[in-house]
């Protein structure tokens, strides 16, 4: 039984609705008022959209041990009981009137300066985060909100949390998160364990830490950084490694320090990022100490983005985003795809085809393969054939030969392996010679008479 969006005037417990705020794949936000005492103002209430739910006793705990300026305040958890049995559990905050923080961005002018005070709030919302033992998880800026009354930032949906010795609730891949969010050593550890669909990641603070480092620098130069890890074709076959450094100040007018501080977070190795409270203390010294140019408005710098872009040798999968995604998805997420993961990569790829500004979920795209090919996913034109032997012409919108490795051509048509998986291949992918295999959609031009972005 899942719960339905509750009318302005319903009451959950001592809460009455006001209105509908957002909906999310486990739980619904209303802004509600306490019943009775509408001069307390407004508050949030997040309300399950499953049955005893288990996600919302973690969320609960998690912010149960935090009282913390820059986190909003619990006041209540419980469960509203339905008629003929049964709960959905909820929670009760503060309300949070704010912006997120990609959006802010755009609206305001932003300097160095107050991008490094605003950094210093959330990661001073971490270090108490961690201290009561747990990791946020989902570090990103649409889960932080400028607030609007004081433009101090606040750490917000923890949805995705976890603290020492919660009970697990993920029993397979992906873990809880944004994708491109995730550090290095999630990544390693994902491939590491592709065979044992049981093996969990334990997410620590420094993966929280990685996550800022990518929210600073999309934050700021309006793109992602380079991708953790990236792959490459070698005698052996596919193995990591870690593609070139874009640094930010190559890209906008950040000053130094902000520019070393961001670097330091995107560390590949955890040891380098520093502990959360060292991070908090950096972000706050310097923003009183950076010099002149952290007043200067944060500007991109289109020649030098171009010169970095176009310098770069085409030796590797980092110069064809859309190709190390693919074998992302045939290698890395080939194993867990049979379990599910196909909603994983069709939501990638009309995250990618949308070209949204916010992060697309849990389940989102880096912004470099806007204009690369994707993987035909259940809801693609021309994918109900999924299932079915595999046709003797290319689907309508698949891409045609020369095919780039590790794409193979069958039947005129660009296709990929999911990594081992091997027939029966279910509902979601095609058999042929022993495996399961996708077809590769070619990239959508857009549209020329669309307003300039």
């Amino acid at each position: 039984m899942t719960s339905v969006l509750l009318a302005p005037g319903t009451e959950v417990g001592t809460w009455r609705v006001l209105e509908a705020r957002g909906q999310g794949s486990y739980g619904a936000v209303y802004r509600v008022e306490k019943a009775g005492h509408p001069e307390d103002g407004p508050f949030a209430l997040k309300l399950a959209l499953y049955l005893n739910d288990p996600r919302f006793e973690r969320e609960g705990e998690v912010l149960s041990r935090l009282q913390h300026p820059h986190v909003p305040r619990l006041l209540e958890r419980g469960s509203w009981e339905v008629p003929g049995g049964g709960a959905f559990p909820f929670i009760v905050m503060e309300w949070v009137e704010g912006v997120p923080l990609y959006e802010w961005a755009a609206q305001y002018p932003l300097t160095s300066r107050q991008a490094l005070k605003l950094l210093a709030q959330v990661a001073s919302a971490l270090v108490a985060t961690h201290e009561a033992e747990g990791v946020h998880r989902d570090v990103k800026g649409d889960n932080i909100l400028v607030r609007t009354r004081d433009a101090h930032a606040v750490l917000m949906d923890f949805g995705s949390a976890y603290y020492r010795r919660a009970r697990v609730l993920t029993h397979q891949f992906p873990p809880p998160g944004t994708p491109q969010y995730q550090s290095p050593e999630s990544q390693r550890f994902q491939w590491e364990q592709r065979h044992q669909p049981l093996a969990r990641y334990e997410a620590q603070p420094s993966d929280d830490l990685y996550a800022l480092g990518v929210t600073a620098y999309r934050w700021v130069t309006g793109r992602y950084p380079p991708a953790a890890l990236d792959m490459k074709v070698t005698e052996e076959g596919f193995e990591f490694f870690q593609p070139p450094w874009v640094p930010p100040e190559t890209l906008c007018s950040v000053c130094p320090e902000l520019a070393q501080i961001i670097q330091r977070l995107l560390s590949d190795q955890p040891s380098s990022r520093g502990s959360t409270s060292e991070v908090f203390e950096a972000l706050e010294r310097l923003a009183k100490t950076a010099g002149p140019r952290a007043d200067r408005p944060i500007a991109p710098l289109p020649a030098q983005a171009d010169a970095v872009r176009t310098s770069r040798p085409l030796s590797s999968w980092a110069e064809a985003p859309w190709l190390a995604m693919v074998a992302l998805v045939y290698l890395v997420l080939g194993a867990w795809w049979m379990r599910g993961g196909q909603d994983f990569l069709s939501a990638r790829s009309h995250g990618a085809q949308r070209g949204e500004q916010r992060d697309a979920g849990t389940v989102g795209l880096g912004e470099e393969v806007l204009s690369g090919p994707a993987l035909m996913g259940p809801n693609e034109p021309g994918s109900r054939g999924l299932g079915l032997e595999m046709p003797r012409k290319p689907l309508p919108g698949q891409r045609r030969p020369p095919c780039e490795k590790p794409l193979v051509e069958i039947n005129e048509g660009c296709w990929g392996r999911l990594g081992d998986a091997v027939p029966p291949c279910g509902a979601n992918a095609y058999e042929w010679k022993k495996g399961c295999y996708l077809p590769l959609v070619a990239p959508r031009r857009p549209s020329t008479s669309d307003a300039p972005q």
